[in-house]
């Protein structure tokens, strides 16, 4: 079976160790994300998740800070920036994160189905995830941002670059909020495609 587009580029950017990491963060995971379906979030402690992944709860904290970390934390971050950057520089910022939502999420839906579904149900529902997801997008909207301020050439600090940045954060939130809430059946990229194509009109109602 051939490694999928996004797994490959995480691959690219890590050497040997750092990939053995990954698996064992990957397995923790896997497994929070079991226990939470099987017997509730608040239900399951850091010693069962431990347990099922064969590993101490000393090693699990070295791989995350807390138990809701295991809900909340991804490597889609530094794969964004890399898209954004791979982008022809004459297409516009829109084009270009259009493009790089498309890629990215088809390879995120492709690799990570029902990861993306398990991970998503939970951070809607548990308020204690709902409040932590908050800080976890500002940290993607921030680098977006700085992505785009090198590419237009203006500073991070500039209103209206925040302003674009915060808004295709919206659409990306939006179309996955409405593919989680049709249970994974709707076309999630026809979502973005739909969200882009508003903003560039200029949001009429």
């Amino acid at each position: 079976m051939s490694t999928p587009p996004l797994e490959r580029s995480l691959e690219q950017r890590l050497g040997l160790r750092e990939r053995k990491k990954l698996k064992t963060r990957r397995s923790i995971q896997e497994h929070a994300l079991r226990l939470f379906q099987e017997q509730g979030y608040d239900a399951t402690t850091v010693e069962q998740i431990a347990e099922a992944a064969e590993v101490s709860p000393s090693t699990f904290f070295r791989y995350f800070p807390t138990k809701e970390d295991t809900v909340l934390t991804d490597e889609y971050d530094a794969l964004i920036v890399d898209a954004i950057r791979a982008q022809p520089p004459e297409l516009p910022p829109m084009e270009a994160l259009r493009n790089v939502m498309r890629e990215m999420v088809s390879d995120m839906v492709a690799a990570d189905r029902k990861r993306m579904l398990d991970r998503t149900r939970l951070m809607m529902s548990v308020p204690a995830l709902r409040s932590r997801q908050w800080d976890q997008t500002k940290v993607t909207q921030q680098a977006i941002l700085e992505s785009l301020a090198d590419r237009v050439g203006r500073p991070a600090s500039d209103f209206e670059l925040q302003a674009f940045a915060a808004a295709v954060i919206a659409v990306w939130e939006t179309a996955v909020l409405g593919w989680v809430e049709a249970d994974g059946k709707t076309d999630i990229v026809e979502l973005l495609d739909r969200g882009v194509d508003f903003l560039i009109a200029g949001c009429p109602l």
